[in-house]
């Protein structure tokens, strides 16, 4: 196989030249064994992005690992003995320390796996060239698989058999289009292969748990512009699958409306543009996550002004409101909503049921600051406390 020697990890790593990372390096290498940092880490620094999980491979044996680290004065935990895991804890830090493996049996959600020695049979389990990339304590980049290609070309490619990658773990249909959205070049579009293995292969979506999707579908929908993404995840019946009913016509014009409006994204609006059914159970939401989700799609299609909705519900849900609105209108919102959004925000209601409680009781007394408030409302938040005391009840 391919081992790339020649690239180096560019000298602003920080998770490299991190001392308590590298004292983990030592202990292993103490016993004469390799130590690779793998994955997401190296991916992320050979692309310039911000650190990922700092996550490193071994031909070292479980076991071997704990006894090298206690040796070395370091903390272990043993996060996953079984499945070749332990956690090395090195200056407060922890350190996931996994040994080369091999896949044996899986069903599309777990595997059973086999320790190796070989980084070879190491890389070929993981899910995308990406993410087969190793770099040694000096930052050298080993390419088992020549993922680097790919990465250098923004390709996101499963290894090898992309069939056979899904089938042992199906969450790696809904990987395959988060990383899209956040790696690929959308110039290259999508690997024939890989939609041709995800849609004769919808069927073991529905074997995921609902909190695995959901973390999948959070991911993705943070992405910068997950359009083109959820637009194959619907051609290929992807969406239909996890969320029915869920419509991705909008998320483009959604997003054109973010950036020209200068809107930091905000998932949970972006899903409520998508709809679908039961969404909160599908993707198992939080209860802070649902009443989000739910005030964003019930204020966007009641009569309801932004002012309103802004100073009853805050300033996301009147966003997400107005973007959805403004889809269904195919028109983007003038810069000048926001400023009254935010002013709404910012108002208060200038009249207390102490200023009212010399007149009115109990229930009554609600009714009338319901009715002076939404008075208040009306007039865009401008009439004085005095204009509404003075007011007739009705």
């Amino acid at each position: 196989m391919d081992r790339t020697y020649d690239l180096t990890l560019p000298t602003d790593t920080r998770w490299l030249a991190d001392a308590d990372a590298q004292a983990v390096c030592d202990a292993v290498h103490a016993g004469g064994h390799a130590i690779y940092f793998v994955g997401g880490c190296v991916r992320n620094a050979l692309l310039g992005l911000p650190d990922s999980d700092v996550d490193m491979s071994t031909d070292a044996l479980p076991e071997r690992v704990m006894a090298l680290a206690k040796r070395a004065g370091l903390k272990v935990v043993p996060t996953g003995v079984e499945h070749g895991t332990v956690t090395v804890v090195s200056g407060g830090k922890g350190f996931e320390v996994t040994t080369f493996r091999r896949d044996v049996e899986t069903d599309g959600r777990r595997a059973i796996v086999a320790f190796s020695s070989s980084i070879d049979d190491d890389a070929r389990r993981r899910d995308f060239t990406m993410n087969a990339l190793y770099a040694d304590a000096q930052g050298r980049v080993i390419d088992p698989l020549e993922g680097l290609s790919d990465l250098r070309a923004r390709r996101v490619r499963f290894i090898e058999d992309a069939d056979a990658r899904i089938r042992e773990d199906y969450l790696r249909t809904l990987r395959y289009f988060r990383f899209h959205a956040w790696y690929a070049d959308p110039a290259n579009g999508f690997d024939p292969d890989a939609l041709s293995a995800i849609a004769s292969n919808t069927d073991g979506l529905e074997t995921l748990s609902a909190e695995r999707v959901g973390a999948e579908m959070r991911k993705l929908l943070c992405a910068p512009d997950p359009a083109p993404a959820l637009a194959a995840m619907r051609q290929t019946g992807v969406l239909g699958t996890i969320l029915p009913g869920s419509d991705d016509r909008w998320m483009a014009m959604l997003v054109h409306f973010e950036g020209h409006l200068g809107l930091q994204a905000n998932w949970i609006w972006r899903l409520a543009a998508l709809g679908g059914e039961d969404t909160a159970n599908r993707l198992r939401l939080s209860k802070a996550d649902t009443r989000m989700f739910e005030n964003i799609r019930s204020a966007a299609f009641e009569g309801k002004s932004l002012s309103e909705i802004a100073y009853r519900h805050g300033l996301e849900i009147a966003q997400g409101a107005m973007l959805l609105r403004a889809c269904l209108a195919e028109s983007p919102p003038e810069t000048s909503v926001l400023e009254t959004i935010n002013s709404a925000i910012q108002a208060k209601f200038p009249v207390r049921a102490k200023d009212l409680i010399h007149a009115y009781q109990g229930p009554a007394l609600g009714a009338r600051l319901a009715q002076l408030e939404a008075a208040w409302i009306a007039s865009n938040f401008h009439a004085t406390q005095e204009t509404l005391l003075d007011m007739p009840d009705t």
